[in-house]
């Protein structure tokens, strides 16, 4: 991004945050209040009072979706990282929608013809260029198949991905300022969020991948009475270009027409948890963009309605560790064992090992139990895990990505489920599957699980095994060997550090008495005669010692 374009989108963002009065933000942050006096001298903030202008959620809103697409669908996967964002604000961000002008279908057609290589005329049967939907980073067209099914063909916007670098170089500067100039920098990681935002939005710029995420998403839900994933027709399949088998349903949100047409609601509220809980701890692939936008319902048996699935950029997987101790939190939550929470909190490596369990089991117990003093229908058990997890990190919980997904679409799920049949109990609903999952991962059901997943493995590896024990026994013995050379070695230098030894004290002790003989030699003198000639031989005895000592401990090896 030239230096030119970078300073004329700065210029537009700006112009942007003027319209919405947003510019008060920027001379907000401490760096920039000595200049809050350019604030007040603008000629457009004269006489603009703050008492008539839309709360500051609602205004950051409308300035993202007046800056364009890429900045929509950041508010949007912004919106999902409820632990860093008031709750007005996430609120606020959760209603952007991708109201995106279409692009000519012209240009639709010549992607496709481009990126598989045949003119549409080939390719299908019949082609719609009027889009059917249009979002930020793709649209959709209608066409039908040679072989006569009807299918959905969705184009990659031509000239985002430039568009998305470009932005996101413009976020990055920005998320560098806040955090460098901002009070409450450190503690957003706007850097990190914008890092975050940039993988997710390049992965859902390759269909192929999409394609890829519903083929499995459709195999792990076939021939289920619950969920229908459409059919990917890979022999049309690009990075640039996918084509699914069209659907039809009733959207989701349209409580009414489901109504009219005698859904069984109360089914179909539940089903939605069962699914959730079935592709987190059964599959480990689970739908991460389930709003009401991407579920539609098959109305054709409406005592035993299925959810319809679309739009697979976005899916989340768990370690199984975390899956372990995601079910084992869920299951002490709802018992209220705040104990068991805190526990696995410090078990999973979420939060730190030095963690006192006690003093966070009293945090977890202040903000759950007035919640589950309201009626059933009234807790929602998405916003009590948003609120554990922000619980968790005033004792240092490091924010986990899938869980944040994950508890995106538990919100997302229980939102549904709740406008469907306002009488969902989650709970009721989600702690049977929860207790079977348990006692698959640890009762006899495991054992037996983890048998037959492992007995191929080790009637693989039977016929080697003669070899692998031999060639273990061969390292056993030659380590013995080694084991024992080593030993003769530090034998041999036992010995001669003892020897060492052995010498300096025989070293010493010639010298002790070779001078004791020298001194007393020394001391003679005439009024001594008496004594002279047994003085003489002890003095001299102890030298000629001292000298055969002094030599055997220097020179004795």
């Amino acid at each position: 991004m030239n230096i030119f374009s970078q300073a004329y989108r700065l210029f537009v963002i700006n112009r942007v945050l003027i319209r919405h009065n947003l510019d008060e933000l920027i001379y907000a942050i401490p760096a920039f209040r000595p200049l809050r006096f350019v604030y007040h001298l603008s000629p457009w903030n004269w006489g603009n009072k703050k008492e008539n202008r839309a709360p500051n959620a609602v205004r950051i809103r409308r300035a993202l979706e007046d800056l364009g697409p890429v900045f929509v669908k950041f508010g949007q996967i912004l919106s999902t990282r409820r632990d860093m964002l008031p709750d007005d604000l996430a609120n606020e961000l959760a209603k952007l929608q991708d109201n995106v002008p279409p692009f000519a279908g012209h240009e639709a057609r010549d992607i496709i013809e481009n990126s598989l290589g045949k003119p549409v005329g080939e390719l299908f049967k019949s082609f719609d260029e009027k889009p059917l939907a249009s979002a930020s980073i793709a649209q959709v067209h209608t066409a039908t198949l040679n072989d006569g099914r009807e299918a959905i063909v969705k184009v990659v916007r031509p000239g985002i991905e430039n568009t998305i670098r470009h932005d996101i170089d413009l976020m990055l500067f920005i998320a560098r300022m806040v955090e460098r100039f901002s009070t409450i920098g450190k503690r957003l990681r706007p850097i990190e969020v914008v890092e975050d935002y940039e993988k997710v939005i390049f992965d859902e710029l390759d269909l192929g991948r999409e394609a890829a995420n519903a083929s499995q998403l459709r195999r792990n839900h076939e021939g289920s009475p619950d969920l229908y994933v459409p059919e990917v027709y890979w022999g049309h399949c690009t990075p640039e270009v996918m084509v699914m088998e069209r659907i039809y349903g009733i959207p989701v949100g349209k409580t009414q027409t489901l109504r009219d047409h005698n859904i069984n609601m109360k089914v179909l509220g539940e089903r939605g948890v069962e699914i959730f809980f079935t592709q987190v701890f059964k599959h480990n692939f689970f739908h991460a963009d389930m709003h009401p936008g991407n579920i539609f319902i098959d109305e054709s048996n409406p005592d035993n309605p299925k959810y319809i699935a679309v739009d697979f950029g976005i899916m989340g997987t768990l370690e199984p560790q975390d899956q372990r101790y995601l079910a084992e939190n869920l299951h002490a939550f709802f018992n209220r064992d705040y104990k068991r929470v805190a526990e696995a909190h410090i078990e999973s490596g979420w939060v730190p090992a030095e963690t006192k369990a006690s003093e966070f089991e009293a945090a977890i117990r202040t903000v759950c139990e007035p919640i589950f003093q309201l009626p059933i229908k009234e807790i929602s058990y998405g916003k009590l895990l948003l609120r554990l997890f922000q619980t968790a990190q005033r004792f240092n919980m490091e924010v986990q990505p899938q869980l944040v997904l994950l508890q995106k679409t538990l919100l997302n799920i229980e939102g549904m489920g709740r406008e469907l049949y306002p009488d969902l109990d989650l709970w009721v609903t989600a702690k049977p599957f929860l207790q079977r999952w348990m006692d698959e991962q640890a009762g006899i059901r495991s054992l037996f699980n983890n048998a037959k997943t492992n007995l191929p493995k080790f009637i693989e590896q039977l016929p080697h095994m003669p070899v692998m024990i031999n060639d273990v026994i061969k390292q056993m013995h030659d380590n013995q060997l080694n084991m024992q050379m080593e030993s003769k070695q530090l034998e041999q230098i036992r010995k001669e550090i003892k020897d060492a030894n052995r010498r300096t004290v025989l070293t010493l002790s010639g010298s002790a008495l070779l001078i004791t003989a020298v001194l007393s030699n020394s001391s003679l003198n005439t009024a001594q005669l008496s004594t002279l000639v047994s003085t003489s031989l002890l003095s001299w005895g102890a030298g000629i010692a001292g000298i055969a000592l002094l030599i055997y401990g220097l020179f004795k090896r």
